[in-house]
């Protein structure tokens, strides 16, 4: 009879801390819950996305030429009678000769020397003999953002603010520089519209991206 009053006894001691135990690890897992369900509806920072657009904004971008040395003929993307490369040649980076049908261009030891100084210049050798180039002319640089506006509980737009910083080769192509300027209206229109002239010294650009939610993480749509 005393042994069964004990383990009686015993049982009833720990019930009470079974129940106290589940009790903790539902609150636990209630706090849990709802920390993750806040976090979920917290709305997008200006810190967590310079993070986001910073990393896809700065690079290149467009601001990338191409041209060729050889014997250059007319063709569906490039005429021989456009400024690209009496603009390269003002610069002193490659010599042209009239030829039959076309022109020819050779590159000189200064053009040589700029584009093999640039970062992510390639040159490879064409079916009909001559030599592309491809060459950057200015990076995008990240400077701030300028704001940050919640179209929904897990898609907001940022708005921010970048500029372009041009290597040699971009100061060559700037829009507002001597060497572009010197050309007549439609030939600088025609070296900002088909090949990346463009403003590099300017004042900084503001644009807008989209952002979205997916799960806990803010991302660009579609990466």
């Amino acid at each position: 009879m005393f042994e069964a009053e004990v383990a009686m006894e015993k049982r009833s001691s720990v019930l009470p801390l079974l129940l106290m135990l589940c009790l903790v690890i539902a609150i636990a897992g209630l706090a849990t819950y709802i920390i993750l369900q806040v976090r979920s509806q917290t709305p997008l920072t200006a810190q967590q996305a310079s993070g986001i657009v910073a990393a896809t904004v700065q690079g290149p971008g467009s601001a990338v030429i191409h041209f060729r040395t050889g014997l250059v003929k007319f063709s569906a993307g490039e005429s021989t009678l456009d400024p690209n490369y009496r603009l390269l040649e003002k610069a002193g980076m490659v010599k042209l000769a009239k030829a039959p049908g076309g022109i020819l261009v050779s590159l000189t030891p200064a053009g040589e020397r700029l584009l093999t100084g640039l970062p992510d210049f390639q040159k490879t050798k064409e079916t009909n003999g001559t030599l592309q180039y491809q060459a950057p002319l200015a990076q995008r640089q990240f400077i701030g953002i300028a704001g940050v506006t919640m179209i929904g509980t897990n898609t907001a737009t940022v708005e921010y603010n970048w500029k372009w910083v041009p290597n040699p080769l971009g100061d060559v192509f700037d829009a507002g520089g001597p060497l572009v300027k010197s050309f007549n209206l439609w030939e600088r229109q025609t070296l900002i519209n088909k090949y990346e002239a463009n403003f590099y010294h300017g004042e900084p650009t503001r644009s807008t991206m989209a952002v979205v939610r997916e799960g806990r993480e803010w991302k660009i749509p579609g990466r």
